[in-house]
């Protein structure tokens, strides 16, 4: 979904009602109903957005935050279209820093993100399972280190691509962990030369160690 205001407000100003400089630019605090059908309302700075402001899209997203020099720049909100929103921070008009990602099925990310993808340490919560998953991100996936959290138990190693992979262990409540290690099991779905294999991935025990308080 797009958070991008259109260049065509760049070419063709609309119309505007509020505070200028001497210099007859847009300055102070003003509205503008673009010629895209876009509303902006809030503070400009020598004709550009700048400080707080509320931006309408004409498909029905909005912007609530801090703009720099035209661009979402600081603490803002940004509502989409399809129910899901994102608040936190942005950096010269991308999601960067931290912020909360409400999806529309209920999923929520919070944690650190880098040119609009979950990026560094977050915990994505699974709405429909109560289940979670904390730990590391790379290009909106999750990689390295990290945990999934379930309601009796939980599985802790390193995840590569979205998937477990290597060494971990399974903790469970009742007093007891299973160690072992994620492998990836290469499968060919056609005998055709051209056919890309599909990938599995098998957990193989190593061993159950009981754990006791004294532990």
């Amino acid at each position: 979904m797009s958070d991008t205001e259109s260049d065509e407000e760049h070419n063709k100003l609309g119309e505007y009602e509020g505070d200028r400089n001497e210099a007859g630019e847009r300055h102070g605090v003003g509205k503008a109903v673009l010629a895209n059908g876009h509303i902006y309302q809030g503070h400009y700075e020598n004709g550009k957005r700048h400080g707080k402001g509320t931006y309408h899209f004409k498909n029905g997203s909005r912007y609530v935050g801090k703009y720099q020099q035209n661009m979402k720049h600081g603490q803002g909100t940004f509502y989409y279209p399809d129910g899901s929103k994102y608040e936190g921070s942005w950096v010269k008009d991308v999601r960067e820093g931290h912020g909360v990602y409400t999806y529309p099925n209920g999923d929520i990310y919070e944690g650190e993100w880098l040119n609009h993808m979950r990026h560094g340490q977050g915990v994505y919560h699974y709405h429909a399972t109560g289940s979670k998953y904390k730990g590391s991100w790379m290009n909106g996936k999750m990689e390295h280190a990290g945990e999934y959290i379930h309601s009796n138990y939980k599985y802790k190693g390193n995840f590569s691509n979205n998937n477990p992979c290597g060494t971990g262990k399974f903790v469970f409540d009742i007093g007891c962990m299973q160690n072992g290690e994620y492998q990836q099991i290469h499968q060919d779905t056609d005998e055709l030369e051209y056919t890309i294999p599909a990938t599995s991935i098998k957990w193989t025990p190593i061993c159950i160690i009981f754990v006791t308080p004294e532990m």
